[in-house]
Order: C-alpha cells, then sequence, then structure tokens
C-alpha cells in the first residue's frame, strides 16, 4: 500500500504526487476538448442549407475556430467531463457515489 495514498496530507506535499496530479489533469482536459470538438463537428455537420460565400478556406476556418472554442470549454470546465475523470481515475480510488474503483463487481 502507498503510504502516501493512505494520507491525504502526505499526499499533497509529495512533488510525485503532485506531478501525477497535474498530468492527470492535463490529460483529462485534453480528452474533454477533444470529445467536445467531435460533438461541435457533429453539430456543423448537421447543416440545413449550403453556406452562400462557403469554401474550403472558410471550412478550415470554421474548423480551426471550433477546435479553440472546444479547447477553451475544457479549460473552463464547461461540462465537467474532466473533472469526472479525475474522480473516476485519479483521486484516491473512489466513485462519485463513494464507492471504490477496483474493478470488481458489487
Amino acid at each position: 500500500m502507498n503510504p502516501a495514498a493512505a494520507n491525504p496530507a502526505a499526499q499533497a506535499t509529495d512533488p510525485a504526487a503532485t506531478r501525477r496530479e497535474a498530468q492527470m489533469r492535463q490529460a483529462a482536459e485534453a480528452f474533454e476538448a477533444v470529445f467536445l470538438r467531435q460533438v461541435i463537428g457533429s453539430m456543423r455537420q448537421a447543416k440545413i442549407g449550403e453556406d452562400l460565400f462557403g469554401s474550403s478556406a472558410s471550412d478550415q476556418f470554421r474548423d480551426m475556430a471550433d477546435a479553440r472554442l472546444a479547447d477553451d470549454m475544457a479549460a473552463r470546465g464547461s461540462f465537467g467531463i474532466a473533472e469526472l475523470l479525475l474522480q473516476q481515475f485519479g483521486r484516491g480510488g473512489t466513485s462519485p457515489d463513494g464507492g471504490t474503483n477496483d474493478g470488481g463487481s458489487r
């Protein structure tokens, strides 16, 4: 058993745990951004009519703007996907309902 995991105060001062937490947060936010990019892209594909000034350049610009929007939304935690991932995988092995995430059946 990891002594830092058993003692939350020790975990807060452990540089390895702090670095791991930062890496987990970065990965969770990156996942949320990719997910949001996919959602926004799907919404864009569901357009009803054709663009009046549609071109490959405007499509590329729109894709870049959508990617930036998704990154900003993920950084702000607008949907909370990153936070849920951190709760599931990174914070003490407990799920939001208080159970343990040991992979076993209940």
